[in-house]
């Protein structure tokens, strides 16, 4: 029976050790760096990532590994050379172990915060122009420097409609046009009334799907023949579409009244002194 117990443990034993070997990855005088280390340091590094170490390409893995690699290194070094007995040090390792505590607990605490689904869209609902896409067009431009020229190029279109003057358009956008979208057509794609400069953009606005500007507009960039292609209103975002994000901002909101309250509990409790010059400011009146 001993035996037979003896044998159980020297086999989980070799099992648990054999598990640790496989998670080493590298040792560095004496020291294991394991999967763990890494993974831990890769939250750490992308926390809004959840990539583990197997996750990586080969090229990434080593890059990753010679980072800790160098670290454990210096490290090691700086441990030598007794900075761990400075002061300052001991101040900073004391400052950084106090951010870590707080952090590890403030993500515990979030991680507390429920919102429901229900909680979400009565704010959807009650916010609904937070969550509304603003009126668009789909426009293509011709950019040149003079006026006479937007114009001799209006006329040059004066008459087509439809996919004649669409066609037309493109061409001569390929052809005259000085701007960086020349070579596509003079194609601007969707933007709003504030992604673009006032001039353009009233103008742009102001027509209709298939129309062009009937004068020459001007901008600081030079003389624009605009074309709109397509024409969306402004619309509401459907709530699934945001749900997520308003869940998400809910929760960080709440978070904030939480931490905000709780620090204002704890100060109260606790016992706190002013000492010295810092004393005698608080007590002066502002002037």
């Amino acid at each position: 029976m001993k035996r037979k117990l003896l044998a159980t443990a020297l086999s989980f034993s070799m099992g648990a050790t054999l598990l640790s070997a496989s998670d080493v990855i590298a040792v560095v005088n004496g020291h294991k760096i394991t999967k763990a280390e890494v993974n831990t340091f890769l939250r750490q590094s992308m926390p809004n990532q959840p990539i583990t170490y197997d996750m990586l390409d080969p090229k990434t893995k080593k890059k990753v590994l010679d980072g800790l690699i160098e670290t454990e290194i210096l490290a090691e070094a700086a441990q030598k050379a007794g900075v761990e007995k400075n002061p300052e040090f001991q101040q900073m390792l004391d400052m950084a172990k106090k951010k870590l505590m707080i952090n590890a607990w403030a993500k515990d605490e979030f991680k507390k915060i429920i919102v429901s689904e229900s909680e979400a869209k009565e704010f959807y609902q009650k916010h609904q122009d937070k969550f509304t896409r603003p009126a668009q067009v789909h426009a293509r431009h011709i950019l040149v420097k003079s006026e006479k020229k937007a114009q001799e190029i209006i006329d040059q279109l004066k008459g087509l409609k439809g996919e004649a003057l669409q066609k037309r358009f493109i061409e001569l956008a390929k052809k005259e046009s000085t701007g960086p979208t020349g070579p596509k057509g003079g194609d601007l794609g969707y933007f709003g009334k504030d992604q673009m400069v006032l001039p353009f953009s009233k103008a742009a606005f102001a027509l209709n799907k298939g129309e062009i500007t009937t004068k020459p507009v001007k901008t600081q960039f030079g003389w624009h023949v605009i074309y709109v292609e397509d024409k969306k209103p402004a619309q509401t975002i459907p709530f699934d579409a945001v749900k997520d994000r308003v869940i998400a901002a809910l929760k960080q909101q709440r978070f904030a009244e939480k931490m905000k309250k709780e620090t204002e509990l704890l100060k109260k409790k606790a016992s706190i002194t002013i000492e010295g010059a810092e004393k005698a400011a608080e007590e002066t009146p502002s002037k």
